[in-house]
This record gives C-alpha cells, structure tokens and sequence, in this order.
C-alpha cells in the first residue's frame, strides 16, 4: 500500500476539467449542499428547543454538520490540490 498520492493525470488534464462545463455542474451542486447544511445548522436550535435532546445530541449534530461542510470543500478544493502535488514532484525531482 502506498502512503503517498499518485496522480496520474497531467497538468493539462486537471487545468481543462477545472475549466469544463462537468466541473461547473460538480461544483454547483456540492455547493448546494452546502447551503443545505447552513439551512441545517440554523435549525438545530430550533429542533433542540421542541424536542429537548441531551447536550452531547446537539453537539454530535453540530459536529456531523461541521464535518460533512469540511468534506464538501475539501472535494471543491481536490483539483488544485492535484495540481499542488504535480508541482511539488516537480520540485523534486528538479533536486534530484
């Protein structure tokens, strides 16, 4: 198994998807979920006054919203990420 990522694609390749329509519509509905999560998020106070859940319910729910915002930019930010590690092996093997 390998520790490090591998990225098979070439700079051009990551560039053009960035600049594709396929992208555009990725980005566009990860980022409705998103504005899902905040319409969740709003509501927990809400919820937590009509149906008196614990403390540590609340916080896990806030903390469930939390997380899954974080994996919904991390996916937004995944190409240019890509493209960060091509220019790091760059760097490398420029060293080498």
């Amino acid at each position: 198994m390998e520790d490090e990522i591998r990225i098979t694609s070439t700079k051009d390749q990551i560039t053009d998807f960035k600049e594709s329509l396929l992208w555009a519509d990725m980005q566009r509905e990860l980022n409705m979920w998103k504005v899902g999560f905040e319409g969740e998020y709003s509501s927990v106070v809400d919820d937590a006054a009509n149906s008196n859940p614990s403390t540590a319910s609340v916080l896990l729910h806030m903390g469930d919203i939390n997380g899954r915002s974080k994996a919904v930019d991390y996916m937004l930010s995944i190409p240019d990420i890509f493209l960060q590690i091509l220019e790091d092996h760059k760097d490398d093997s420029k060293r080498e």
